[in-house]
């Protein structure tokens, strides 16, 4: 994006704590992540799912430990990736144990389901192979009595809950976490993040849990990320999806962008199509997506069929397609109206203009 058109969210102060040599919170960028769906212990599909992961650009990729034989293959697993592991625990103390000396990077546990005193054994683990936990408090797992206190999920019973879990955590010297209170609701979800900002400053894990299928869950979670990054909560993302674990990473990195909050890869403005279009906007913007997928250099590119909102918008971007009279659409770089081209050159064309101004910037 260009220099003069840039963010004013101003991110909430927190800790930072490094997941590998992943830094999170502080002033640290907003990192991106998502989990595998494989059995840990088919080792090579799991290390295929991590790498397609990475590929799309996750930061840091959570692996689930339900038993230990996901533990023992978990070492492997770490040793052929590229991104920190967190390894996800849910119930057994000693899986969180076996997971951090198997080389976890953090551990994501929910003290309540582990009970506070096997916990204790488990920050000691966390501690022992100086990594980092991060404490996950979901709608759907409460602690039981906070459960009956508030008699049904809702932000006040899920911060009570972290709460509870920051001072046992503290309480045993450990302050190397970062915290999630996710719940499947959008407004719960955002007012609890919101109460424990208040509350605390250790780095939030932002997501909306269980978020649904791939078009309910990117809009449910693109309003609750989206709606607490833009008012400075959040350090690291998952969207949580009922689809492929890469459209998670794709996901993320709009919400990012959309907020220019995150920058990789190609941000396209385009319109909807009209009457007044003067080449076939979806049809092209389709092909330069596909086209243009492999770039990972931030660059800004407007596609508008006619010049009604097209000059405005190429003002904004790298470069800016404009539909134009009898095929005759203009080309702006840099927010200057630069040269003509014909409907049948457009996707080529604009191919070899991004490609050109990736090789200048990366030069």
């Amino acid at each position: 994006m260009r220099e003069d058109f840039k963010n004013t969210i101003v991110r909430r102060k927190t800790k930072m704590i490094n997941v590998g040599d992943v830094q999170v919170g502080g002033d640290a960028k907003i990192t991106v992540q998502s989990m595998t769906n494989t059995l840990t212990t088919d080792i090579d599909a799991t290390v295929s799912q991590i790498n397609s992961l990475v590929e799309e650009g996750a930061d840091i990729v959570r692996v689930s430990c339900p038993d230990k034989g996901s533990t023992e293959s978990l070492k492997e697993v770490v040793n052929q990736s590229s991104v920190p592991i967190v390894a996800d625990i849910h119930f057994h103390y000693k899986r969180a144990i076996e997971a951090a000396e198997a080389g976890a990077a953090c551990l994501r546990v929910n003290p309540g389901n582990i009970g506070k005193e096997k916990i204790i054994e488990v920050i000691e683990a966390a501690k022992q192979n100086n990594i980092s936990m991060r404490v996950g408090v979901n709608a759907g797992s409460i602690d039981e009595k906070i459960l009956m206190k508030y008699k049904e999920p809702c932000s006040d019973a899920l911060v009570e809950s972290a709460l509870e879990n920051i001072k046992l955590l503290e309480g045993n010297n450990f302050e190397n976490f970062k915290i999630s209170v996710k719940a499947s609701d959008v407004f719960i979800t955002i007012e609890s993040y919101e109460k424990l900002a208040q509350l605390c400053d250790y780095p939030f894990h932002v997501g909306l849990t269980e978020a649904g299928t791939y078009l309910s869950g990117s809009i449910k979670s693109s309003i609750s990320i989206g709606n607490l990054l833009s008012k400075g909560i959040g350090d690291t993302i998952r969207v949580s999806l009922t689809a492929d674990p890469v459209e998670e990473i794709k996901v993320g990195y709009e919400i990012l962008k959309s907020l220019n909050l995150g920058s990789r890869g190609i941000k396209i403005i385009s319109c909807p199509s009209c009457a007044r279009q003067a080449f076939p906007v979806i049809e092209t913007v389709k092909k330069l997506e596909q086209r243009l997928a492999h770039i990972k250099t931030p660059l800004t590119l407007s596609i508008i069929g006619c010049v009604v909102n097209g000059p405005g918008e190429a003002l904004k971007s790298d470069i800016g397609l404009t539909g134009g009279g009898k095929g005759n659409n203009m080309i702006y770089l840099s927010g200057v109206a630069d040269h003509k081209i014909t409907n049948p050159e457009i996707v080529d064309h604009v191919v070899e203009l991004v490609e050109q101004k990736v090789r200048t910037i990366n030069d």
